[in-house]
């Protein structure tokens, strides 16, 4: 907020949350991490995307990851350790939107400087964050320099302990100071090349020497009006959404009404046809070509909903054909200013606590995004070396049907990302519903194949109703931070109000001034 009243816009108060998650969030995201930034001027026709997604390094390969004869990665290498980590992006891409879309009132300096203050002089350990760490703590205690920053002699902190992290602190005033070079060269691309190694890696500085930040044109959609505009590959999410909404779209689930069984049932089918697609067709889009027009195409939806029987489980789903129609996921926020421009920002370091490894007297903790990776030779979505593993984070904006600001959303929670998203979207624009109303709405979650899952919250009706259609239902907590935390800013013009969701599945909230 302080950003905003000092005179900054949307990116530059963006890109400040975006550092101070990367302390306050540490265990999700952070300088050795990466993602996804959806960025819509009001003085611009078309959004863009930054996209700063990790990289394999040079060094890496598709068989790189060695199996056991129980069939797992050996000493779960392609999560913990220094070879799970891939090229980070976060700093790059943070500061490229801040120095291409920022309003230039506010400089780097001022812009860290919160972000500093809480590394230095701590943050309080919460209720969410505490299980978080403790279910963590071997990964943690793995690593010296981790386990001295997040536990208490080798033992989780006390709810409401204080974390401090001075050397994060040091680590942010020389970005304040050098901006991305502080990072990509010299002795701290050296240190961060070091740490990764000594953990088992292959990173080198000059695989940070040479990342790249990619601006990407966004995928477009409409659903009934409104207009869908989110994230391209690498990310899975975009073109997802819109298939899924596509797909909705054929039915009207207004008059279904929300969380009914026939609504759950749509959206469980649904679900199940456009991850189908996502395990086929999706991949860096650098490096091998994806069906995009395809898969957003709505006579495709159209086929794929003639998939669907809506008095039967499909069970499971598989892959259908969208070239034909060719021709035609951590955390999350969203920022909306006074003049009309909106952001959303995903990122992540994976898994909590990413790879486990700290920089040593750095105090940020290296991804393990290498994971997201098909581990093995001969698919779509196998290691190269610079190619950026698929993502399900979706940073995504919705315009009204005049093409107007209308709401800017995110979520982090892995694959889920893809769901929470079209969930509030339709809970919006299909059940009229208050933003913060359609955040806290129970949500359903399934894949291609596999047992469907649902909060606890949605109705014994609806339970049984699923249960007697043929689907295997398997019921989560009534507030499950496995649904993803969809934070979101909608604009209701005709009030000229802004109006911010937060979700109680993870921390944060919404403010505004």
């Amino acid at each position: 907020m302080d950003i905003l009243k000092r005179g900054g816009n949307a990116v530059d108060a963006a890109v400040a949350t975006g550092f101070a998650l990367g302390v306050l969030e540490a265990n999700a995201t952070g300088i050795g991490g990466g993602g996804f930034m959806i960025i819509k001027m009001a003085d611009m026709k078309e959004a863009v995307i930054i996209d700063f997604r990790e990289t394999a390094p040079a060094a890496a390969k598709p068989d790189m990851f060695k199996y056991g004869t129980d069939g797992k990665v050996i000493d779960s290498m392609n999560t913990v350790g220094g070879l799970s980590s891939g090229v980070p992006g976060e700093v790059a891409g943070l500061l490229y939107a801040f120095d291409n879309y920022g309003s230039k009132r506010i400089t780097r300096s001022a812009m860290l400087e919160p972000s500093i203050q809480y590394a230095q002089n701590g943050y309080r350990v919460t209720e969410n964050l505490s299980p978080i760490i403790r279910d963590n703590l071997a990964k943690i205690n793995k690593y010296p320099a981790t386990a001295a920053i997040y536990t208490d002699g080798g033992l989780p902190p006390e709810i409401g302990a204080t974390i401090r992290n001075p050397d994060l602190a040091a680590t942010l005033r020389l970005i304040a100071r050098d901006g991305v070079d502080a990072i990509y060269k010299g002795a701290m691309a050296e240190r961060i090349a070091k740490a990764v190694r000594d953990a088992g890696g292959i990173l080198t500085a000059q695989d940070l020497a040479n990342y790249k930040v990619q601006v990407r044109k966004p995928v477009v959609g409409t659903y009934r009006g409104y207009t869908i505009v989110s994230t391209p590959p690498a990310s899975s999410g975009g073109a997802h959404i819109i298939q899924i909404l596509n797909i909705l779209e054929n039915l009207d689930i207004a008059k279904m009404g929300i969380g009914t069984t026939a609504t759950a049932h749509a959206w469980i089918e649904t679900l199940r046809l456009a991850f189908a697609d996502r395990g086929k067709y999706m991949a860096d889009a650098d490096f091998v070509k994806v069906p995009m027009a395809g898969l957003t195409n709505k006579n495709y939806a159209k086929e794929l909903f003639g998939k669907i029987d809506m008095n039967k489980a499909m069970g499971s789903a598989s892959a259908s054909d969208p070239t034909k129609y060719e021709s035609g996921s951590t955390t999350s926020f969203s920022v909306m200013d006074k003049a009309g421009n909106m952001v959303t920002v995903t990122k992540s370091i994976n898994y909590f606590f990413g790879s486990g490894v700290v920089v040593p007297g750095a105090g940020f903790i290296m991804n393990n995004h290498m994971d997201d990776f098909v581990l093995k030779p001969g698919h779509i979505q196998s290691i190269e070396p610079g190619k950026r593993p698929l993502s399900s984070m979706t940073p995504t904006l919705v315009l009204d049907p005049n093409g107007q600001p209308f709401m800017t959303l995110g979520s982090p929670g892995a694959t889920r990302i893809i769901a929470a998203n079209a969930q509030v979207i339709s809970n919006v624009i299909d059940h009229g519903m208050p933003i913060q109303e359609a955040i806290l709405a129970p949500r359903l979650f399934a894949m291609a194949s596999g047992q469907a899952t649902m909060e606890g919250r949605v109705s014994i009706n609806t339970f049984n109703g699923l249960k007697a259609l043929g689907h295997d239902i398997m019921v989560r907590g009534d507030w499950d931070a496995y649904f993803g935390g969809v934070h979101a800013v909608l604009f209701d013009r005709s009030k000229k109000v802004l109006y911010g969701g937060a979700d109680p599945r993870r921390d944060g909230q919404a403010a505004g001034f």
